[in-house]
């Protein structure tokens, strides 16, 4: 097949080498446009343009799907598909009709659960204990199309989101590869989601990541490893902002947020119920440091003192 796929961050990687190193044809990423970063504002390059340009594939970047201009660079391509990994935009109607095969998307979820933009986090902070990837028809709803292909996934008990997302892009870029091969030979039965077992995975902000020592120790644990690499989780400690960067929990007890513990590896908070052992930290305008390394430099931290 003729395949115009479209991607933008790192996850959309894998997918793009499968499809690059298969017998189809990549004809073209679509990607978000460079971004400006840093202090300097320079723009820099998505993860999967620096893949395709290495690898020799016309890069489209349009700020907007809907112009003449885009239109006309998609009737020009003629793609027979359009493959999906995180490219970070809702496609058109008039993108979806233009594939013979129509567009297809890998998510990283076992869908009908955890639709939307973050469900690696939001799977890791609800406490799953499974997740996977689903191959899915693209259609106008947000991730609301027919399923073509699901593999299950296993969730560490310590895995942090940024760890997931990594087996989560090669289970997808595997699971991708087959379904395409699949739909060339008239193999896939679509299958219907189930309206009643929907759940959602919205966008992450700042705020996701505000510690609430009122909950559990293991459900903030689940929040720390959820929030790797951003948001983070965090809390303020004397009026400055903290990062938890690495927790386990524990048994203990206290007030919710008071420091019950300085002693040894961890830094112990507790929580609502069992205490959060810190393990790694970063104090506002700090850099990151282990535990034990933070309470040495820290003179005027106590027992009895709170997060909050």
């Amino acid at each position: 097949m003729r395949i115009l796929f479209a991607g933008t961050p790192e996850f959309a990687v894998p997918s793009l080498v499968a499809l690059c190193d298969s017998s189809h044809e990549v004809i073209g990423l679509l990607s978000r446009p460079d971004r400006p970063r840093g202090r300097s504002r320079k723009p820099v390059w998505p993860e999967t343009k620096k893949v395709a340009s290495e690898r020799g594939v016309p890069v489209f970047q349009p700020q907007d799907l809907k112009t003449p201009e885009f239109e006309e660079t998609l009737k020009a391509l003629s793609p027979d598909m359009i493959a999906v990994a995180a490219y970070g935009k809702m496609l058109t109607a008039a993108v979806l009709d233009a594939p013979p095969f129509g567009c297809i998307n890998v998510h990283a979820s076992l869908l009908p659960s955890y639709r939307g933009a973050a469900p690696i986090n939001w799977a890791i902070a609800r406490g799953e204990q499974k997740t996977g990837v689903t191959i899915m028809q693209i259609d106008e709803g947000l991730d609301t199309g027919d399923i073509l292909a699901q593999r299950e996934v296993w969730i560490g008990n310590e895995e942090t989101a940024e760890e997931l997302s990594k087996r989560l892009s090669l289970e997808g870029a595997g699971l991708l590869l087959e379904t395409i091969d699949r739909i060339a030979k008239n193999e896939i039965s679509p299958v219907k989601q189930d309206p009643t077992a929907v759940t959602y995975a919205p966008l992450l902000s700042r705020k996701d990541g505000r510690v609430d020592w009122n909950l559990d120790a293991d459900e903030i644990k689940n929040l720390v490893r959820a929030m790797i690499p951003w948001p983070s989780a965090h809390t303020t400690l004397g009026g400055r902002n903290l990062k938890i960067l690495k927790a386990l929990s524990g048994l203990g007890q206290g007030r919710p947020g008071e420091i019950i513990s300085l002693g040894g590896e961890s830094l112990d908070v507790a929580t609502g119920n069992g205490v959060l052992r810190i393990l790694s930290l970063q104090i506002e305008g700090g850099r990151k440091m282990d535990a034990p390394e933070f309470m040495r430099g820290r003179k005027d931290l106590r027992e009895g003192q709170f997060m909050v």
